[in-house]
This record gives structure tokens, C-alpha cells and sequence, in this order.
């Protein structure tokens, strides 16, 4: 991670947004959008791709068999997410088929944004080795876990335990800490979160003003 330069040939300052499930990624994404960043999100690359005529689709059904299709033909998640929790290999299936392709499709979405600079809003962010050293910050959205199981279970319908099994499965608080250039506390409520990001946005306008002016420099 650097505050200058740039993020693998990219001419764009670049922040890696991540959190464990429930924190708030996407709260927080569109309240920087709506300050002019342009925003990556791998999830919703995923979704795309593993939509009905989703460019993931052919190999996926190759790979996992009809069974794994909804009734539009898309990838059942939930099929899909108890299959690669009890199968680590399919995990790892599952990830070859996708993990590629979300990538291309990240770093080409990225090339073409227009915003003052660019959010990757990446869950698995320090859990999927790389993507620390792609971005040039790594801000992490940060709550007491046992808000991250209310806020699920009553987003989602989830159960506790099928919280908690997902959690387990993710980077620990302590963890993606850890890996913070930048932190957000969303234990409070949306209030709590406005001058937060305010101020984060004037600091990464800055990083990305000092990186234009020495990319304009070596032209």
C-alpha cells in the first residue's frame, strides 16, 4: 500500500473497503458515492456473473451440474453456499471458476470510472490473498460482533447459528484490523457515520490530487 503512485499501472488512488457481514459495507460505499467516488463492488460483480446468462454460468454448470441452477437458471446461492461450507474442495472449485473472472471484470470497471477516486468494496478482502497490495488504502467498517448478528439475522432471516457459521468463516475482528490503513465505527447510527466519512473523503481527495499531480509530472 502506498499513499502515492500508482496501483499496479492504475492512475487512480485506490481504497480497499471491507468488513465482516453486517458492519455496513454498503452503507458506507454509498455514502462515498454519493461524495463523487466511484465504486468497485465485487459482490455485485458476482452476482452478475453468476445470473441467469451470466458470463460464469457455462463453466459453473460444467463444473456443478444442472442441480445448482435455480428455476431462472441462475446459481442457487444457497444451494451453492451449503455445499462449498461442507466441501472445501468445491470451495475451491467454486473459487477457480469465479475468482478470475470477478477479477477481470473488477480491474475493467475500475478503468473506466469517472469518480474523484476508486472504493473496492471487497468482503473477503484480507481473507483473499492480493488485494491488500492492489489498493493503495485498505479501510475497514468496524462494529461489535454481536451487532453484526442482529443486523443479519434480521436483514437476512438467518438464524444465529447460521451467523455465526458464516463469521467463522471470514477474517476475525482482530484481523482485519490488523490489515487498517483506515477505520469506520458503525456501532452507532447513520448520524454517526456522516462526519466519519466526511472527513476520510477530504483525506483521500488529497492522496488522490498528490497522486494525479506526479503522474501529470512524469508525462
Amino acid at each position: 500500500m502506498t499513499e502515492s503512485g500508482t496501483t499496479h499501472g492504475a492512475p487512480y488512488f485506490s481504497i480497499g473497503l471491507t468488513g465482516g457481514i453486517g458492519c455496513g459495507k454498503s452503507t458506507v460505499a454509498n455514502l462515498f458515492a454519493a461524495r463523487g467516488a466511484s465504486i468497485v463492488d465485487t459482490d455485485e460483480i458476482a452476482h452478475s456473473l453468476t445470473a441467469a446468462n451470466g458470463a460464469a454460468m457455462p463453466a459453473l454448470l460444467a463444473e456443478f451440474g444442472a442441480g445448482m441452477l435455480d428455476a431462472n437458471g441462475a446459481m442457487d446461492r444457497a444451494k451453492m453456499r451449503e455445499l462449498v461450507f461442507s466441501d472445501p474442495q468445491a470451495k475451491r472449485r467454486l473459487e477457480a471458476i469465479l475468482h478470475p473472472r470477478i477479477r477481470a471484470a473488477t480491474l475493467a470497471a475500475a478503468a473506466g470510472a469517472t469518480g474523484s477516486y476508486v472504493i473496492f468494496a471487497v468482503p473477503l478482502l484480507v481473507e483473499s490473498g492480493g488485494w491488500v497490495e492492489r489498493v493503495n488504502r485498505v479501510l475497514v467498517i468496524d462494529c461489535q460482533e454481536s451487532l453484526q448478528v442482529a443486523r443479519v439475522m434480521q436483514r437476512n432471516g438467518l438464524s444465529e447459528a447460521q451467523v455465526k457459521a458464516i463469521m467463522a468463516t471470514q477474517a476475525t475482528r482482530a484481523m482485519r484490523l490488523g490489515a487498517a490503513d483506515d477505520v469506520i465505527d458503525n456501532n452507532g447510527d447513520l448520524a454517526a457515520l456522516e462526519p466519519q466519512i466526511a472527513l476520510l473523503h477530504e483525506v483521500y481527495l488529497a492522496f488522490s490530487k498528490r497522486m494525479a499531480g506526479m503522474a501529470s509530472q512524469h508525462l
